[in-house]
């Protein structure tokens, strides 16, 4: 009997998630939808890119690298410091659609990504609305 496969197995691995979260970044760079949470981040986004891609790593089953380098996410307590009400939630969300579509992820595999998404984007909100 085979194990069953992660969803870092299904989406195609180290690689395939490295080029969502670029493809992610490259929009909210590039697109002025996305200004919004653009400017939550600092002028250079490649640590928060290392870190979204080593965060993704692990919850979707494959090599656990942000609680290797960095512990636990806490990802709530990280994000407090930042205002995120739900454009911000609606934007990362439009952003992570988009990038998914863009690199050519199954619909059906991001339809299921997204519920999931949703519901930790939505969990992120600390501000009215």
């Amino acid at each position: 009997m085979s194990e069953p496969q992660t969803l870092y197995d299904v989406i195609g691995g180290e690689a395939r998630v490295r080029e969502m979260v670029d493809r992610f970044y490259d929009l909210m760079e590039l697109e002025p939808e996305f200004a919004g949470i653009r400017a939550l981040h600092p002028p250079s986004m490649e640590g928060s890119r290392d870190k979204l891609f080593m965060f993704l790593s692990g919850w979707m089953g494959g090599p656990d690298l942000f609680v290797e380098q960095y512990g636990h996410p806490r990802l709530r307590a990280r994000h407090l410091p930042f205002a995120i009400g739900s454009s911000e939630r609606d934007q990362w969300l439009r952003a992570m659609a988009w990038a998914m579509e863009d690199i050519g992820i199954d619909e059906a595999l991001r339809l299921r990504l997204m519920e999931s998404f949703y519901q930790t984007a939505d969990w992120m909100r600390n501000q009215p609305g």
